[in-house]
This record gives C-alpha cells, structure tokens and sequence, in this order.
C-alpha cells in the first residue's frame, strides 16, 4: 500500500472512531435525558395521584357528613314523636291512677 491509502485508511479510521465516539456521547445524553423526563413524569404522577387522593378523601368525608346528618336529623325527630307519645300516654296513666285511686 502507498502511504497515500495508508493516510486515507487511517484517516477513515478515526473518522469512524470520531462519528462513533459523538454516536455514544448521544445515545448517554439521550438516555440521561430520557431518564430526567421519566423521573419527572414519576414525580408528576405521585403528586397528581396525591392530590386526587385528598380529593377523594374530602368528598367521602363530606359525604359522611351529609349522612351523619340525615341520621341525626331523623333520630331527633323519632325521639320527639316517642317524646310526645311518651307525654300522651302519662297523662292518660296518670287518669287511670286517679280513677283507680277515686274508686277504691
């Protein structure tokens, strides 16, 4: 071989090197880079799946609310009709324990 093709060889040579060596220096960087984007897709994700679970927990807090409500409500209304029969049914015991009583 000439030392012409020699230079030529050599000099394809570290071209190849050089494209190869930049090659990998970009397939890093776009792993590094890949794995930047995915870290902040994790992260994003967690604080979305975070907020969504405080939201949940807040309507199902405000829903138990509703409930314990509507349950109070209704018990307090059961005890004012047992409350009003209750009062009812004295005044007619309390007659009874008269006329009992007037009789005897």
């Amino acid at each position: 071989m000439t030392k012409e093709a020699i230079q030529a060889v050599a000099a394809v040579e570290e071209k190849s090197r050089t494209a190869r060596t930049e090659a990998e220096a970009r397939v890093k960087q776009a792993l590094a880079e890949a794995e930047r984007e995915g870290q902040a897709q994790f992260q994003k994700a967690r604080r979305e799946g975070a907020e969504n679970g405080k939201a949940m927990l807040k309507a199902a807090e405000e829903r138990a609310a509703r409930a314990a409500e509507e349950i109070a409500g209704r018990a307090e209304a059961e005890s004012r009709e047992l409350c009003s029969s209750a009062k009812a049914r004295l005044e007619e015991a309390a007659e009874m324990i008269v006329g009992r009583v007037v009789k005897s």
